[in-house]
């Protein structure tokens, strides 16, 4: 069942690249006490989630944080140094915390999981943005169309702010 407004999100274990190497940030490690924008990308470094999704919330970093978020999160079905290299070669670093979902299992808890074997990459995350308010979803965003940022973007998560 895909998670919906109001719902709380579910209990995981993300992990995320420091200066000390790979940590491991809860549920509510990152999310508890907080407004977070989290959006979610297939795959780190593919081309809309690096051209067109990931882009438009650095570019807007400011934007979001002066409508009083706490935290931009970026998730995906990708290892931590992935995520990690992803961070430093998109600019991202220090803008958006990269959560990585290694195993998907965020993205099947919440519902919005993708089986894209038939392109060979597995398991993933549908691309998606939402508002999460000490843990519960107040807007949520799935994209409609494949190759596409325009629901989950950054320009509609400010008109949703």
């Amino acid at each position: 069942m895909t998670i919906s407004i109001g719902d709380k999100l579910p209990e995981t274990t993300f992990k995320t690249m420091t200066a000390e190497g790979a940590k491991n940030l809860t549920t509510d490690d990152v999310f508890a006490g907080k407004k977070v924008v989290l959006f979610a990308v297939p795959g780190a470094f593919t081309p809309t989630c690096s051209n067109n999704h990931l882009p438009g919330y650095i570019e807007n970093h400011d934007a979001i944080l002066a409508r009083g978020v706490d935290t931009i999160a970026v998730v995906s079905v990708n290892d931590v140094h992935v995520m990690g290299a992803w961070a430093r070669f998109s600019g991202g670093e220090g803008k958006v915390q990269f959560l990585a979902d290694g195993s998907g299992d965020f993205a099947r808890a919440a519902g919005l999981d993708l089986d894209l074997s038939a392109a060979g990459m597995g398991l993933r995350s549908k691309r998606f943005s939402m508002i999460v308010d000490d843990g519960k979803v107040t807007q949520l965003n799935i994209e409609g169309t494949p190759g596409q940022a325009i629901d989950s973007g950054a320009a509609r998560i400010l008109e949703q702010l």
